[in-house]
């Protein structure tokens, strides 16, 4: 029981829906400042200063922080960044909401821009390309808005189940015995990954009068998700185990598809429920109280646009949100893109549970 509180403080300073953490960047520098009162400086020192942009995102590794710093210079923008994972971020934010230092974040997801948006840690503004997003990913009040889109499906091992095998969608797993022991069952609840698939499960059991906002039936449901699976030991890897053919079904994430099959040799079917898949959509946002907002709007407007989330895509093979993005995108990219049915999914209403889900799992529903 200590093993599980202990568990739960952690995922509690998480915000649902964040991607595994990365190692909190090492940055203690703010927004330079737009004069320096020891020299007398130029006016294009004044206009480089002006221009300088703090950042937070869990989404430059892999070579996009350089990337973008690089194509932002271009620009006369002056970008640092603070890399951390979603639930690092948040905190910092929430501490810092006095005296922010960001003045853009971006990456993380849905549900963390809910949660900021709640606690008045955004600045609402429309970018210039708002109207091009998939209808349904922005914030409606425009505090923020949708970059990449991620789905988180359902895959399976190509070589042992095809469309005809395999479970048509989540809930087959455990109900029927074909696949039980067959699936990768979680035992963390950190990761945006398995957040993701627990909401996409739970709202379709929306009570208003049962525990958290979700039925007995909901809770049933979670419960024999759990129990009926395969329990990977510490150390394991998912997909050494689905290409094994250990368990050879199990949630991914759809950007993460294409290099696992490359590294372990196995072509991953996606299962497609009528219901849709859950989407994890990337946003940025402008903090509210940035000591640099013009140039925020205009970072925000630049880094959004069609033509720069084309290129960001084409780099790293991302699912654009802006749909002129889209269509400049990799073949593939715009197949699954088209093939995908987004399930339809309260995130504010997930937002405001799912911490209490992930503690009723960890001491009451896990086997």
């Amino acid at each position: 029981m200590n093993f599980k509180k202990s568990m739960i403080t952690v995922t509690s300073l998480m915000v649902a829906l964040t991607v595994v953490l990365s190692g909190c960047g090492s940055n203690n520098s703010g927004a330079s400042s737009s004069s320096d009162k020891g020299s007398n400086p130029s006016a294009n020192a004044k206009k480089e200063d002006s221009k300088s942009l703090v950042i937070y995102s869990n989404s430059v590794s892999d070579g996009r922080g350089d990337w973008l710093k690089e194509k932002a210079a271009a620009q006369g923008y002056k970008l640092e960044f603070v890399e951390a994972g979603g639930g690092d971020i948040a905190n910092r934010l929430i501490a810092e909401k006095n005296n922010p230092v960001a003045d853009v974040v971006f990456g993380l997801s849905t549900v963390d821009y809910e949660g900021f948006k709640t606690q008045g840690l955004l600045e609402k503004f429309k970018p210039a390309w708002s109207d091009e997003i998939t209808a349904g990913l922005n914030d409606k009040d425009d505090y923020y808005h949708s970059l990449v889109k991620q789905a988180i499906v359902l895959i399976y091992n190509s070589k042992l189940y095809n469309e005809d095998t395999a479970p048509k969608d989540w809930t087959e797993l455990w109900k029927k015995s074909e696949f039980q022991n067959k699936y990768d069952s979680p035992s963390a609840f950190g990761g945006a990954t398995i957040r993701a698939v627990l909401a996409g499960i739970l709202v379709r059991y929306q009570d208003p009068n049962g525990e958290y906002g979700i039925s007995k039936e909901g809770w049933d449901e979670i419960r024999s998700y759990l129990k009926n699976g395969y329990h990977a030991a510490q150390g394991e890897d998912f997909y050494a185990n689905l290409a094994s053919g250990k368990s050879p079904l199990g949630p991914m994430w759809s950007s993460g598809i294409a290099t696992r099959e490359e590294k372990y040799g196995v072509k991953a079917g996606i299962v497609k429920p009528s219901i849709g898949v859950p989407f994890v959509v990337e946003q940025v946002a402008i903090v509210k109280g940035s000591k640099n907002l013009e140039a925020a709007k205009q970072f925000v407007n630049w880094f959004g646009s069609a033509d720069v989330q084309g290129e960001w895509s084409k780099k790293f093979t991302t699912m654009p949100a802006n749909e002129k993005a889209l269509a400049t995108a990799a073949k593939e990219i715009k197949d699954l893109d088209a093939s995908l049915k987004p399930q339809n999914i309260d995130w504010a209403f997930v937002a405001k549970n799912m911490n209490k889900w992930v503690e009723k799992i960890q001491l009451q529903l896990l086997p």
